[in-house]
C-alpha cells in the first residue's frame, strides 16, 4: 500500500515539469519572443518568475518573460506604464488575435486555448504566458505597474537567488513544499485563488519554512498552512527590497477569506494527519486527496 510519505513524493514529483512540458514551454516562449522581436528593440528577453525559480506549478499557466527594451524605445519610461503595455498588447493581438491577449497591471498575457481537464492535465502543453516589458537600471529593473501608474523596481535575480538559498536550506525540499501550497491555492473548489499574487506563497515560505526539514511532508505542510493562516495579515516585502510589498496585491476582505481557508485546510491536514496515526491510511489519503486536488495520488 501506498504510504502516505510516499504518495507526497509521488505528489512532489507529480507537480515537477516533465520534458515534455519544458520542450513545449520552450517553443511557446520562444515563439513569443521571436515575435516581439520584430515589434519592439529590444537587447534581450529572459525567462523569470516561478517558471525560472523552479517553483511553478501544475496547471502550466502564467510564465513569465522579461523583455529588456534598448535605448530606443526609452520614450515609454516618460510615458504612464498603461502605454507600453497598451502597445505590447496590440502587437500580440496581431498574432493571437483579440481574445487570447489580456493587459494586466504587469505584463501581457497570452492563453494558447489549452484546456484543462479534471485531473489537471493539459496533454503537456502550456496554458499561457505573461509578458513583461522592462528597462535595465544597472544590476535591477522597472516595470510598468498600471495599478499604481507608476514604473516601479525589481530584481529577479536576487528571487531565484533567495529561492535557491532557502532551498538548500531545507535540504532541497522547498521548492516542492512551495509547490504543493500553490497548487492548494489553485484548487478549483475555492473558486477565486485565496491568495493572490501566488508569489506571495512564495514569498511567506521564505520565513515560515523554517527550523530545517524533519522528513515528515505530512508535518511540514499542515505547519506551513498553520503559519500562513497566522501570519496572514503580516506586510511582506518584495524579496529584492525594492519594490511595494507583495502583500498589497490583497485588501483586508481578501486577507481575511485567505486566512479562514488555510486555517481550514491547516484543521483538514490534522484529520489527514491523524488518519495515517490510527491506521486508517487509505481514509488519510482521500483526506489528503480532496485538500489538493486530483494531483495527489491514492495508489
Amino acid at each position: 500500500m501506498l504510504t502516505v510519505n510516499k504518495a507526497f513524493r509521488k505528489f512532489r514529483s507529480r507537480l515537477e515539469l516533465n520534458e515534455r512540458e519544458q520542450k513545449n514551454a520552450s517553443a511557446r516562449h520562444t515563439e513569443v519572443r521571436d515575435f516581439l522581436n520584430t515589434k519592439f528593440e529590444i537587447a534581450r528577453s529572459f525567462l523569470t518568475g516561478s517558471y525560472a525559480r523552479y517553483t511553478k506549478t501544475k496547471p502550466l499557466k502564467d510564465i513569465d518573460i522579461f523583455f529588456d527594451l534598448k535605448e530606443a524605445e526609452r520614450r515609454y519610461r516618460s510615458k504612464a506604464p498603461s502605454i507600453v503595455i497598451g502597445d505590447f498588447h496590440d502587437s500580440l493581438v496581431e498574432k493571437y488575435g483579440n481574445n487570447a491577449v489580456r493587459k494586466q497591471s504587469r505584463s501581457v498575457g497570452v492563453d494558447f486555448g489549452v484546456v484543462v481537464d479534471a485531473d489537471d492535465n493539459t496533454d503537456y502543453r502550456v496554458v499561457s504566458i505573461d509578458v513583461v516589458p522592462s528597462f535595465a537600471v544597472g544590476d535591477d529593473y522597472e516595470i510598468p505597474d498600471d495599478d499604481s501608474g507608476r514604473w516601479i523596481k525589481t530584481n529577479p535575480k536576487i528571487h531565484a537567488s533567495k529561492a535557491t538559498a532557502a532551498h538548500q536550506a531545507f535540504s532541497n525540499e522547498w521548492k516542492g513544499l512551495v509547490r504543493m501550497a500553490k497548487y492548494w491555492n489553485n484548487n478549483a473548489r475555492h473558486g477565486e485563488k485565496p491568495v493572490k499574487p501566488s508569489f506571495l506563497i512564495e514569498v511567506m515560505a521564505l520565513q515560515c519554512l523554517y527550523g530545517g526539514w524533519q522528513g515528515r511532508f505530512d508535518y511540514e505542510i499542515q505547519g506551513f498552512f498553520s503559519t500562513l493562516a497566522d501570519r496572514m495579515f503580516d506586510e511582506w516585502p518584495d524579496p529584492a527590497g525594492l519594490g511595494p510589498a507583495i502583500s498589497n496585491g490583497m485588501d483586508a476582505s481578501r486577507k481575511r477569506r485567505a486566512c479562514e481557508l488555510l486555517a481550514v485546510a491547516s484543521s483538514e491536514a490534522t484529520i489527514a494527519i491523524d488518519h495515517a496515526r490510527r491506521g486508517r491510511n487509505g481514509e488519510s489519503l482521500r483526506a489528503w486527496r480532496a485538500l489538493f486536488g486530483p494531483k495527489f495520488p491514492l495508489s
